[in-house]
């Protein structure tokens, strides 16, 4: 098992590059919430086989998830307003210790976001994180990857979000029972802007006709559990 302390370490300057991290506090910034999942698996801890999904607000906005989803067993350990290296920070309490056959992730946003990273440094940040997923968990759990989506509020950073998708799918090529869900192309119209009516008022974040486009995107690739 990776030395844990020395994993930590690493993940310090994935994180000092995205969000110049000035203190111990940013590192911690989730901590609450990951203590909250915590908890509620001492209470009552989900079976093994599930769906889990994993990232930033846009999962952890979708709290009706298990309605669209009726027919598979979903945990979602999410939490808003994340990158890919608290992903890989939190990693031993929102990933390894549960038992699922399949991961959706969906992160990368807010990373690409940062001004001064770049789409190859984003997507080296996924490789990060998938590769630990693969030597702690075997080849058997289905790693799924979401496209980083359009919004009308981060319109100016359309074509560093589509060179950072692209990226992430080419090295998702190259694996075995891993996907790429292209929800990007389902949210913009015929000139590539993002479809207008499919956000709340930030512009930001998807409504209900949003998540009906995930759905759709999604159901495909989801593997069959037991609910």
């Amino acid at each position: 098992m990776m030395n844990i302390n020395l994993f930590k370490s690493s993940v310090w300057v994935l994180l000092f590059f995205f969000l110049s991290v000035n203190s111990f506090a940013q590192i911690n910034k989730f901590e609450p919430q990951v203590k909250g999942f915590v908890r509620q698996d001492s209470i009552k801890r989900p079976q093994d086989g599930m769906i889990l999904l994993l990232g930033s607000s846009s999962f952890s906005r979708w709290k009706d998830v298990k309605s669209y989803f009726p027919d598979y067993y979903l945990l979602n350990r999410s939490f808003g307003g994340s990158v890919i290296p608290q992903l890989i920070y939190h990693a031993e309490d929102v990933i390894f210790r549960y038992k699922p056959v399949q991961i959706l992730i969906y992160c990368g946003d807010n990373d690409i976001a940062v001004k001064t990273a770049t789409p190859e440094e984003v997507a080296a940040s996924y490789e990060t994180l998938f590769n630990m997923i693969r030597k702690r968990l075997g080849e058997k759990v289905n790693i799924t990857y979401v496209a980083i989506k359009p919004s009308p509020a981060r319109k100016w950073n359309a074509p560093r979000v589509i060179a950072t998708n692209q990226l992430i799918a080419n090295f998702i090529k190259k694996k075995s029972n891993a996907n790429f869900v292209d929800v990007y192309q389902k949210m913009v119209d015929e000139k590539g802007e993002p479809l207008p009516d499919i956000f709340i008022s930030d512009n930001l974040h998807m409504n209900e006709k949003g998540y009906e486009i995930w759905k759709e995107a999604l159901t495909p690739v989801l593997v069959k559990n037991k609910n």
